[in-house]
């Protein structure tokens, strides 16, 4: 089961690494991981992507809630939540396929943020699926390089992780 957990830590060093070893020292695989600061510059907002079964998540919080620097850990498994990705991905655009191209890019709501002689540069934010989408229709004609930042996820409502 997917299990996308958000962890407000402290902004200091090594919290990353305790983290992560957290993870794999329990052969969990974290999938994707954003990191940045929050309103308050001494604090960051983590966001995990991994797999497992329920029982060693819930491990894996209580061990996240142990963590002297850890200030709050959500599981948002089964929450309703918004969840938005960023990708660049550089396509092949040759003469005959620009046009083409384009209209997939358009239909996506997503940008050319670089063009040259035989290659665009798309930018796409949105749901995960989405992005995958769009990778999708854009494969035949040859993808060169995809970067994805992984998901970021905000609870809905008026009750937020630092709320």
């Amino acid at each position: 089961m997917k299990h996308t957990i958000s962890v407000l830590v402290e902004n200091e060093f090594g919290v990353l690494s305790r983290i992560s070893g957290l993870f794999s020292g329990r052969g969990f695989n974290i999938e994707s991981l954003s990191v940045a600061p929050t309103l308050e510059p001494n604090i960051s907002r983590m966001t995990l992507v991994t797999r497992g079964d329920d029982r060693i998540l819930e491990q894996i919080n209580k061990q996240l809630n142990k963590l002297i620097s850890t200030i709050k850990v959500v599981d948002f498994t089964g929450e309703q939540y918004v969840e938005r990705e960023l990708a660049l991905i550089k396509v092949t655009a040759e003469a005959d396929q620009r046009a083409e191209a384009l209209r997939i890019v358009d239909i996506f709501r997503a940008n050319v943020v670089d063009v040259t002689p035989k290659s665009y540069t798309v930018q796409i934010t949105g749901a995960p699926a989405k992005i995958d989408g769009l990778i999708e229709l854009l494969r035949p004609m040859g993808i060169k390089e995809i970067v994805r930042s992984g998901p970021i996820v905000m609870g809905r409502g008026a009750k937020g992780v630092t709320g």
